[in-house]
């Protein structure tokens, strides 16, 4: 049974093995899980869209759905909320995950909408991330993400002391964040910032800068430590 809960994993994650001294209860228990999450992801027919073998935990919920595209095998933890309330809206690739209590939202606003949520093929993010997309937020290929994560791309307008804050307006620049990039828990991105691909950032850094490829950067402000090559 192990050999062939393996294979049909593998359609997945093509190197995925059981660990050696996983017991067969705790086989039996993911099982029945993933079950349970495969027969949620069918409710998608109900929108007339394909599953495409979507995953989705309890509670998992979108707005705006017509303007959410995803790719093969999506897995949404549960009490994910999607909203793609923008001109582009919300593009996943294929093999992409996304921790339980996260929100996508491109946008909240009516009067303003937002720009595109695209996040790309083989991507997993962790628990609890909040991922906006007013200004356009892009996350390329083979990123691996822990929890707490946070993008921002948007600001308030401030420059008028006379004038309430709420009332200024925002500006945008977007965030993009690389292929094959790891990013670790508690880690926030503000707005107009660009992560070169193969980058690392430490658990916790705020990003406030750009910065090239193959960096590793942490702190607060976050700031280059040392370049992988």
């Amino acid at each position: 049974m192990k050999s062939l809960i393996e294979h049909i994993i593998r359609f997945r994650n093509p190197k995925f093995r059981f660990d050696a001294n996983l017991n067969t209860g705790a086989i039996i228990g993911f099982v029945w899980g993933q079950l349970w999450s495969l027969f949620r992801g069918c409710k998608i027919l109900l929108r007339f869209r394909s599953p495409r073998m979507a995953m989705l935990g309890k509670g998992v919920s979108f707005f705006n759905f017509s303007k959410i595209r995803f790719g093969r095998f999506m897995k949404l933890g549960d009490q994910v909320y999607m909203s793609a309330l923008g001109s582009e809206g919300i593009l996943l690739g294929n093999n992409v995950g996304i921790g339980a209590f996260s929100r996508v939202i491109v946008s909240t606003s009516l009067n303003h909408i937002g720009s595109y949520i695209r996040i790309g093929n083989n991507v997993g993010i962790g628990e609890f991330a909040y991922l906006g997309g007013a200004g356009g937020l892009e996350i390329g290929d083979d990123c691996i993400v822990g929890q707490y994560f946070s993008c921002h791309p948007e600001n308030h307008n401030y420059a008028d002391s006379n004038s309430l804050i709420r009332m200024q307006g925002v500006n945008r620049r977007g965030i993009k964040i690389g292929n094959n990039c790891w990013i670790g828990s508690k880690v926030t991105v503000l707005d107009g910032v660009n992560i070169g691909e193969g980058s690392i950032i430490a658990a916790g850094a705020v990003v406030t800068k750009s910065f090239p490829a193959n960096s590793i950067i942490g702190g607060v402000p976050a700031k280059l430590l040392k370049s992988r090559i």
